[in-house]
């Protein structure tokens, strides 16, 4: 995905613009060469950085402007418009920041500013914990050590992770990635040098079997013991297997690792039908990138609508004619009684063909390691604002974390990246003493085609749904009411009114 905008529309910035070409705006798009630049007003200060988001390029041009930072419309990620830092999850990288130069009336932006602003420094080094362990390879696990090295922490840093392979941009896996538009050096966060030139001993294929909360020690499967003095709980999600006789062939798979995602692919090359379970937004995602491939796909699903507990019926039926335009065959309100060598019975009698069958019915949170440790377990590990577990000095952060939303007043445990690496972020600086609340609204995005829905909030339940806008057209706003108070929405083609929901903490 990148940015459709042309890079040298508005002014060009080396021949200056005034004051008065801001409008009432906060921000004013231009360029310096073939870099775009957005000029960024605070009081009477004016910044410049660049343009373009660097998690997948978003045009921050229609962005929002929060304190002195800039959203990004596409997936949320935020900097700061002084120093360019990556204050905010999914992107890692700065902006580039370029000097602004005042000559009466008229602004100019000629060079890139030639060193950065010192990244906040949160402890010194004798106030630092001696040794973190991470114990997982996900978004949030990865987040975390990130964040903790952007900060100053230089001591001992490890990320144990049961995946064969290093953090990676999980949400790709279902989409492009598996498309075949996406190719596999876009996938890892980070390269291996940046693991050896940050010291963050990335140990893969990792199990761990035990946490000695008393003497703050890990066990490994393979015997090995780990000291800690604080410890960061990633350990995610797994997928549901239903109990389907045949669902152990070679055939059948479920999509949650690298390693899942290029088995699917592997087996696709030779397959021409393929039986999606599920109608979540895993199923319809896989759905649309095997279409991609040209394979016959049949989606099976027990309810009545896609998405229905999620976006309420409207908005699900109107995604499942998008796919069935793209040649999708439905079978809702049915289930896999059985799968077959080369086909699978579905409750209602229906006899399938499927070379491929992808099982996408959920996940849940692995907490059986936590809940052998004696940590608080309830449909996940219970945490505090601070994210931290029943036991000092442990937290739990991402899919597999259950933390108290103030926003709502519930109990939430949710399956975004970008929750999930918001979490690992702000439990780095708390490591470090910050004692920053968790208090994200969560957010997330998919796509289907040529349609992205972005949704912020979360609506377990509703009393109805407002809808703003033609859902047909792709130009809505769906509000989600409870108790009269919007708690979620979810929009096509409304990305700044979704940030500008997501800004009301």
């Amino acid at each position: 995905m990148s940015a459709d905008t042309t890079e040298n529309t508005g002014p060009d910035l080396t021949q200056g613009v005034s004051l008065a070409d801001f409008g009432d705006q906060p921000l004013l798009y231009g360029h310096v060469g073939d870099e775009p630049v957005i000029l960024a007003r605070m009081g009477d200060e004016i910044t410049a950085v660049g343009a373009r988001c660097t998690h997948y390029g978003g045009p921050l041009e229609e962005g929002l402007v929060v304190d002195e930072t800039i959203h990004c419309p596409w997936h949320h990620a935020c900097f700061s418009l002084r120093s360019g830092e990556a204050l905010g999850a999914p992107a890692f990288d700065p902006l580039p920041c370029w000097q602004v130069e005042r000559e009466g009336d008229r602004v100019f932006v000629r060079n890139k500013a030639t060193s950065m602003p010192p990244v906040q420094q949160l402890v010194t080094a004798t106030e630092q914990p001696k040794n973190i362990v991470i114990v997982g390879g996900g978004a949030a696990g990865f987040a975390c050590a990130e964040m903790l090295r952007r900060r100053g922490y230089d001591g001992q840093l490890t990320i144990l992770s049961d995946d064969a392979d290093a953090p990676c941009d999980r949400p790709n896996l279902s989409k492009d990635y598996l498309a075949g538009t996406a190719p596999e050096e876009w996938m890892p966060l980070r390269s291996e040098d940046y693991y050896k030139d940050n010291h963050i001993d990335l140990q893969l294929d990792t199990h761990v079997q035990h946490i000695d909360t008393v003497n703050y020690q890990l066990t490994t499967r393979e015997g090995r013991n780990i000291a800690f003095d604080r410890l960061v709980l990633a350990t995610g999600a797994e997928p549901v297997r239903l109990p389907i006789p045949g669902q152990e062939s070679s055939h059948v798979f479920t999509l949650r690792s690298f390693a899942d995602s290029r088995r699917i692919i592997e087996h696709a090359h030779n397959a021409k039908t393929a039986v999606v379970l599920g109608s979540g937004f895993i199923g319809l995602e896989v759905a649309a990138a095997l279409r991609t491939r040209g394979l016959v796909v049949h989606i099976v699903s027990l309810d009545q609508c896609p998405l229905q507990n999620v976006l309420g019926s409207e908005l699900g039926n109107f995604i499942r004619s998008l796919h069935e335009e793209h040649g999708v065959i439905f079978h809702m309100e049915a289930s896999l009684t059985t799968i077959e060598a080369q086909a699978v019975m579905l409750s209602n009698g229906t006899k399938l063909e499927a070379d491929l069958v992808i099982l996408g019915v959920g996940v849940r949170p692995r907490t059986a390691l936590a809940e052998s440790a004696g940590l608080h377990v309830d449909k996940g590990i219970l945490v505090d604002e601070y994210l931290q577990t029943n036991v000092p000095g442990i937290y739990a952060v991402g899919d597999v974390a259950r933390w108290h939303d103030t926003a709502s007043g519930q109990a939430l445990r949710i399956e975004h990246w970008v929750v999930a690496e918001r979490q690992g972020q702000i439990v780095a600086e708390n490591l470090l003493g910050a004692r920053k609340k968790f208090q994200d609204i969560p957010f997330f995005w998919s796509v289907h085609y040529d349609l992205t829905i972005n949704y912020a909030g979360h609506a377990q339940t509703w009393d109805s749904i407002e809808v703003d806008g033609d859902i047909t057209a792709r130009d809505c706003m769906l509000r989600y009411q409870k108790n009269g108070t919007t708690i979620a929405v979810a929009a096509i083609g409304r990305d700044k009114q979704v940030l500008e929901f997501a800004a009301k903490k």
